[in-house]
């Protein structure tokens, strides 16, 4: 058994902090011990009831703050004397490599989960930091682990060490995500819509690369065309109160199509509620809720960002990024197999089979372990 320890920038409810929960949750042949450079956020209380130990250290913006982390950082490594470090995302793979190299840590593995470093997105010192990664990358870690293929391309362009890469794609707990007829029924109650309804859902914070602006336009030229349809959103600050948001929606007239739940803990209930999940996002590496959805049995549409193609397969529509004509199409053709219900159901299995025969979380688990061990 060796001890793992993974540096992350935060705990919060995001795609790396999911994973890295389902990693070390699931992998019972290492112990793990997580570091979160800011606070414990989502997931902290839920790693140390699954007993996985958990540091935080607290950084805010100042020299003073980033020398008392590095400080804390340091004796974290030194006293726990871990077999690995693992680092998620940019800044923990800068400071996690420098601090565990100057602490006589060898194996350093560091994790990429961005696929567009030109996204704006991006903050000018987060491009910053990647691109000074890319020179380290030639001296500290043993080996960089990507969930994407398209994020290694993008890496290896700005001066990555090409030889260090391997992907590991996301995996799931598909017993958390599965079939629910019962919450589907639910939901749909709660809100009002009708069995017969199709019903869109999108999740994904409001953030640029999610082009909330792309979807709700490719959604106004279905309401031109007289198509019904409801539309729920979810995610952190998808809410009445987002004046921008608020503004997309009544510019495209789809005031009465759409509703805003905010954030949701009860995302596989949300889920299987739906009959399609629309990705508009503009970047991306390799979308969870993709993959989520998918285990749910719900077809997706998705812009061809990322590793989306890679993970719906033929089992959906994929489209280019920022065209609402092409997503209105792709959503509209989905409707018309959804009307033909042995057709419909044939997508939906192929939906769930893709991700039980690719992105089980204990095959994943089994990919980071031979990474771990062979290098």
């Amino acid at each position: 058994m060796s001890k793992i320890l993974h540096l992350i920038v935060g705990l919060g409810d995001g795609g790396a902090e999911s994973v890295l929960f389902r990693l070390c949750t699931h992998d019972k042949d290492n112990h793990h011990i997580v570091i979160s450079m800011m606070g414990e956020g989502k997931y902290g209380a839920m790693l140390r009831s699954s007993d996985v130990e958990v540091y935080c250290l607290n950084m805010k913006r100042g020299i003073f703050s980033l020398l008392k982390a590095v400080k804390l950082l340091w004796q974290i490594i030194r006293t726990n004397k871990p077999d690995i470090i693992q680092t998620w995302m940019y800044h923990a793979d800068f400071l996690g490599g420098i601090v565990g190299r100057l602490a006589g840590i060898k194996r350093i593995y560091w994790g990429i989960r961005h696929s567009n470093l030109s996204s704006e997105g991006l903050g000018f010192l987060t491009r910053i930091i990647a691109r000074t990664n890319a020179l380290l990358s030639y001296f500290i870690p043993s080996v960089i682990i990507s969930c994407s293929k398209e994020a290694v391309k993008s890496h290896q362009q700005i001066g990555y060490k090409a030889s260090k890469f391997i992907t590991i794609p996301n995996g799931y707990n598909l017993d958390n995500f599965k079939i629910n007829n019962d919450a589907r029924k639910r939901l749909r109650n709660e809100w009002g819509i009708e069995d017969n309804m199709p019903l869109i859902g999108m999740v994904a914070r409001f953030d640029p690369q999610k082009d909330h602006a792309n979807l709700l336009a490719g959604l106004s030229v279905l309401k031109k065309k007289s198509i019904p349809f409801r539309c729920i959103l979810i995610g952190s600050n998808i809410t009445l109160a987002n004046a921008q948001l608020r503004e997309w929606v009544s510019n495209n007239d789809v005031e009465d199509n759409i509703i805003l739940l905010g954030q949701r803990r009860d995302i596989p209930d949300i889920l299987n509620a739906i009959d399609l999940k629309v990705l508009s996002s503009y970047s991306e590496a390799f979308p969870n809720v993709l993959a989520e959805a998918m285990a749910c049995g719900i077809p997706c549409v998705a812009t061809d960002v990322g590793d989306a193609a890679f993970i719906v397969g033929k089992t959906g529509w994929i489209v280019p990024a920022q065209s609402p004509l092409r997503l209105a199409e792709a959503i509209s053709k989905a409707f018309e197999v959804m009307q033909n219900e042995g057709e419909w159901q044939q997508y939906k299995k192929a939906a769930r089979n893709r991700i039980i025969d690719n992105f089980d979380i204990n095959s994943i688990v089994k990919l980071y372990n031979k990474a771990w061990k062979e290098s």
